[in-house]
């Protein structure tokens, strides 16, 4: 899908104190745990790298999709966050879950750019990698209920339609938070380790975009 997020394997970290592209000795590179290979990248070994990358190629750039919902700059997006993960692998605390440590490079990443750029959507359809009708539908963000009469249909779909573009109108740290917790199903501490925050902090944000997006429905209704 993302052709150019895994980066060359000459690349360099930018303290200039290893390769990725060492020769790797053989090892079951599917079997092992994300922990395993993030140790064995740190050590220089390009197949453990590639893995991760082929592990987490989807579920980066669908997150990043729908922080900014523009296929190219996600994938843009995408390629800078596995460079930086390159980069900055001997950083990586194996006391942590690797998911939730290349989450928070990808969603500063996503966050930087809104801060500079207004992007006013999400996807309500589901993610757009996903390869079937069940697994897009898994991925959606849900907002009505099954059985429903046609009618009922269209004004759930202008419910979703307005609930996207209020979700758009959030602060960029507010967005985050409310996707990574909505939509990705994170857990609070999951979310505030994440995006290197306070629990108290996150908690907030979420009260408050909830808030938000309440008035801005309420407004809607008026």
């Amino acid at each position: 899908m993302i052709e150019s997020s895994c980066p060359p394997a000459t690349a360099t970290s930018s303290a200039g104190d290893g390769v990725i592209g060492a020769k790797d000795r053989p090892f079951n590179a599917t079997g092992a745990s994300d922990q395993e290979l993030a140790a064995r990248a740190k050590q220089g070994h390009e197949a453990a790298f590639r893995e991760l990358v082929r592990r987490y190629e989807r579920p980066v750039f669908s997150l990043l999709y729908r922080m900014v919902r523009d296929r190219a700059l996600a994938e843009d997006l995408a390629q800078e966050t596995f460079i930086k993960v390159l980069n900055g692998i001997k950083s990586y605390r194996p006391e942590f879950k690797f998911s939730s440590w290349i989450f928070k490079v990808a969603n500063n990443a996503a966050i930087d750019h809104l801060r500079r750029r207004s992007i006013d959507t999400m996807s309500l359809d589901g993610a757009p990698d996903a390869m079937t009708p069940n697994a897009r539908a898994a991925s959606a963000l849900q907002l009505s209920d099954h059985g429903e009469t046609p009618l009922q249909e269209v004004e759930a779909r202008e419910l979703g339609g307005a609930i996207d573009r209020a979700i758009g109108r959030l602060r960029p740290e507010y967005r985050a938070c409310i996707l990574l917790r909505h939509v990705e199903g994170y857990a609070y501490e999951e979310i505030a380790q994440m995006l290197d925050l306070p629990l108290g902090t996150v908690k907030t944000y979420i009260h408050r975009a909830r808030n938000e997006l309440r008035g801005y429905l309420e407004d809607r209704r008026a």
